[in-house]
């Protein structure tokens, strides 16, 4: 099973820029994006169904804004829109696919960076979703959760981690927050129970070289119960293409849908 993610800074975008050209070649089983920027009626075509795939999003009730989606080759057992929590879900945050015994969410926490009020929105998603989370974690089945946290958790997953430990993203409440998650939760970040190696980012600021320089951050994440991460056997970050300012992560895991 190969799952990709991808934050696309526009669906409409990405596609613009090949994303739709790319991906088939993937021969992935699901496709999980992220910031959509896009309503539904604004998803057709190839955005809204690729070769060979079925798409389902969760767009925000703002025009232009964050939303989710998920693509995938197999038929669904249950689709779940949002998380129940009116604030988070007006925004369009999380979509959930069941399939079998899998649970894939395509998630999208929010960034604080643009103000003080966007970080308190930012901290009562992460209050909020925690329970939810751990329900996920206790629930039996695999759960698969991938997205843009927006967090990075560790000095490694940032090139100029000094200067960032106060700004939104590696705030030491923010990362504390992870924490939980993997070590609480025992949820796990899969792709650095495969790849302990420094420089592995997957976004970069469009600002000044950061691209070219490798100045990035490590925000996209698959997170999964212990006994799929244990199934996870080759972990990549693809950078030959841009389709967005993010990169797409994609994981292959011994598991059949």
């Amino acid at each position: 099973m190969r799952i990709i993610t991808l934050n696309v800074n526009g669906l409409r975008s990405a596609a613009g820029k090949g994303l739709f050209d790319w991906l088939p070649r993937q021969e992935a089983d699901v496709i999980c994006v992220q910031e959509l920027k896009a309503q539904q009626g604004d998803i057709n075509g190839v955005m809204r169904a690729p070769d060979g795939y079925s798409g389902y999003f969760h767009c925000a009730e703002k025009k232009g804004y964050s939303g989710v989606g998920l693509y995938t080759r197999y038929s669904p057992d249950q689709i779940i829109e949002g998380t129940g929590i009116p604030e988070i879900d007006m925004e369009g945050r999380f979509l959930r696919v069941d399939f079998g015994n899998l649970t894939v969410i395509s998630i999208y926490l929010p960034s604080g960076s643009s103000g003080e009020h966007r970080q308190a929105a930012k901290f009562f998603f992460m209050e909020h979703f925690l329970p939810l989370l751990q329900s996920l974690a206790e629930c039996g089945r695999e759960v698969l959760l991938c997205g843009d946290w927006n967090i990075a958790h560790k000095a490694i997953d940032l090139k100029n981690w000094r200067s960032n430990q106060k700004n939104s993203g590696f705030l030491p409440e923010e990362r504390a927050w992870l924490s939980t998650v993997f070590d609480e939760l025992k949820l796990v970040d899969v792709f650095r129970k495969i790849n302990p190696e420094p420089d592995q980012y997957t976004w970069w600021s469009n600002r000044g070289q950061a691209w070219a320089k490798n100045v990035g951050w490590r925000i996209d994440y698959q997170i999964a119960t212990p006994g799929l991460a244990a199934m996870a056997t080759g972990v990549s970050i693809y950078k030959a293409e841009r389709f967005s300012d993010h990169a797409p992560l994609t994981i292959d895991y011994d598991f059949n849908l």
